[in-house]
């Protein structure tokens, strides 16, 4: 009985079991897709936020359906059963939904900035969980990662030019912490959530449909470049982007495989700036190389 326990709450997805290349070619293909998404979200700017959310979620169910089967979710628990088919839709829509808010109430790039710091909070509740304690390096690394932030946010302040951009990195702040949840539950679930995926995304996707109809007072699908660039969204970075994300969390040890996320500011940025979307001054590229130094540091 001992036994049956202790397999299933500490299930066996050991990283011993895969070549380290596994959970790293995952989690490059997690990065890359990610990196997009703030110029996707940019090209779908005419649609309302929560309507966009609708959309791309229901495009990342569709774009994970192959990959559905049955999992018995009755066997975990009823704490985990709650996670898994309550908390991690709910942090699903509040994730997208809020990223896409943010991004419309302050810059683009400065926002998607602020969202990925969500690997330093990642790691920070992955060494609380394993360790019952935060590190000195996941503390000093989290404070130089959102020091990076700030220094985007400083000048303004001083200068009284936040205006409504102020709620718009609230909200972006609200998406890391809602994907560094996700994460960690991704890690800690006893039952793989790839095969669960097509579902999760579906039921986050009927909350986004019911917070529209509330909220935004219409739903009507997209059209042109904006559905497009909706699609895409739920195709890549919240479809695929996510499937690799559980794999290499599953496959791969916890701080390599966030290192690798650090590359996503990064990444977004220089496609924002590329794209004539974001201005390049000498705060955005020291604001990112703090945040990826913070959360390499918050890796160690």
């Amino acid at each position: 009985m001992l036994k049956s326990r202790r397999t299933l709450m500490h299930p066996v997805h050991s990283p011993a079991l895969f070549p380290r290349w596994y959970s790293v070619g995952a989690a490059l293909v997690a990065v890359m897709l990610w990196s997009s998404a703030p110029l996707l979200a940019e090209f779908a700017k005419a649609t309302p936020p929560l309507q966009l959310t609708a959309v791309t979620l229901l495009a990342g169910s569709l774009a994970t359906l192959p990959l559905s089967r049955r999992i018995n979710v009755a066997a975990c628990g009823a704490g985990w059963q709650l996670s898994v088919w309550m908390g991690i839709p709910l942090l699903i829509f509040g994730a997208v939904s809020t990223y896409f808010i943010g991004m419309r109430l302050a810059p683009a790039a400065e926002a998607a900035l602020i969202t990925y710091t969500w690997p330093v909070l990642f790691v920070l509740l992955s060494q609380w969980s394993r360790f019952g304690r935060l590190r000195i390096a996941g503390v000093v690394g989290a404070l130089i990662a959102f020091s990076g932030a700030s220094l985007l946010l400083v000048p303004q302040t001083i200068s009284g030019g936040l205006g409504g951009a102020t709620t718009g990195y609230a909200l972006a702040l609200l998406a890391a912490c809602c994907w560094a949840i996700y994460s960690w539950l991704s890690q800690a679930a006893p039952v793989a959530l790839t095969p669960l995926l097509p579902r999760l995304l579906l039921i986050a996707c009927a909350i986004a449909v019911a917070a529209s109809l509330i909220l935004e007072g219409t739903l009507a699908l997209p059209s042109g470049e904006a559905l497009l660039a909706g699609i895409a969204l739920g195709l890549g970075p919240y479809g695929v982007a996510m499937v690799a994300w559980d794999k290499a969390l599953r496959w791969g040890h916890a701080s390599l495989v966030g290192s690798l996320a650090y590359g996503v500011p990064i990444l977004a940025a220089l496609l924002l700036v590329l794209a004539n979307m974001s201005v390049l001054d000498w705060r955005l590229p020291a604001a990112t190389v703090l945040v990826v130094v913070g959360c390499l540091k918050a890796g160690r």
